[in-house]
């Protein structure tokens, strides 16, 4: 059953790949652009370093997501070094239970601040509303607390599975 989920956040890695790339690759431009503008013709784009702005926050948070799902976010691993294998585990387990618990939370207020946003009715953009470009903070809080709650689920199961007696005629 995990087999499933792990190709699903395999995908979606590969999107967020393909998104960081072509993000980055237009934010480039829309810069080099920019510059061509100002320096050359004495103008620019209106919008441009407004969507620079956005850009930049989505390629953060999706990075962040990346980061995620690679196991290289942000780690204090400090008591783990004295512990036995089994309290590895342990704190282990419980530090994907509360990351998933914090991306809850973080979901749940992002959400809100887009409700409040499109009450608000402010636009960014070309005339774009403020609360579309500002998806990416509910899209990968949800995606975060989905690939903490996989690895809590993994690593009960394997935990379970390790601390289980062998049982050799259950095999055959």
């Amino acid at each position: 059953m995990t087999h499933r989920w792990d190709r699903m956040d395999e995908t979606i890695g590969r999107v967020e790949d393909a998104l960081v790339v072509t993000f980055l690759g237009f934010m480039i431009f829309i810069a080099f652009l920019q510059i061509i503008l100002r320096n050359v013709f004495s103008t620019g784009l209106d919008w441009g370093d407004s969507l620079l702005r956005n850009l930049v926050l989505w390629i953060g948070f999706i990075g962040a997501t990346l980061a995620t799902k690679e196991g290289k976010h942000i780690n204090i691993d400090v008591l783990s070094r004295w512990l036995p294998p089994v309290g590895k585990n342990v704190v282990t387990l419980v530090i994907h239970l509360f990351s998933f618990l914090v991306c809850c939370a973080l979901t749940y207020a992002t959400l809100k601040f887009i409700r409040n946003e499109v009450q608000m009715g402010q636009n960014t953009f070309l005339d774009i509303p403020a609360w579309i470009p500002e998806m990416i903070l509910p899209m990968t809080f949800s995606l975060m607390t989905f690939r903490f709650g996989l690895r809590f689920f993994k690593s009960l199961f394997t935990m379970g599975k390790r601390d289980l007696p062998h049982d050799p005629e259950k095999e055959t």
